[in-house]
């Protein structure tokens, strides 16, 4: 698992930055309140990052929500998210197989309390981000808009 992790992160990354770049391109050709709730969608999934960054950390988190109450526009989040996708993959730097095998606990939005091995905590993070990329997929391809292929296999071939 240690060394597929930075692999899916830099998937991760490619992926979002395809995102990104196409809704820069096409946000305004979908109707209001689908491009709110595209936005919402990929804060929700930043913020989501933050929250485990810092259960990573082992330090509080803040949030009492699953995502802002405001909406950011489309560019700030996009410098949230590509600085949250390069913290990640630092952070996989900096950890060997022992370290990622480690139980942490911390406490959930609700307060309940958790418990996850880091790895754990790292691959619920590239399952949750690709979900929600998925989701804002079909918003997309309701609208005409062709998505972006969001695969490891594409993103593999790509990079090779």
């Amino acid at each position: 698992m240690q060394a597929l992790l930075p692999t899916l992160f830099q998937a991760k990354a490619w992926a979002n930055q395809q995102l990104f770049a196409l809704l820069e391109q096409q946000l305004q050709a979908l109707a209001a309140d689908t491009q709110t709730a595209a936005v919402r969608m990929l804060n929700h999934v930043w913020l989501v990052e933050q929250i485990f960054q810092a259960n990573l950390q082992q330090q509080p988190h803040g949030f009492e929500a699953l995502n802002t109450p405001d909406t950011p526009t489309l560019a700030a989040l996009q410098a949230r998210q590509q600085a949250s996708d390069a913290w990640y993959q630092q952070y996989l730097r900096s950890m060997d197989a022992s370290q990622l095998g480690e139980a942490v606990d911390f406490r959930f939005v609700d307060g309940k309390p958790g418990r996850m091995q880091r790895c754990e905590m790292l691959l619920h993070l590239i399952t949750h981000g690709s979900y929600h990329r998925g989701m804002v997929g079909r918003m997309l391809a309701e609208a005409g808009i062709r998505p972006p292929k969001d695969s490891l296999t594409i993103f593999l071939h790509q990079t090779a």
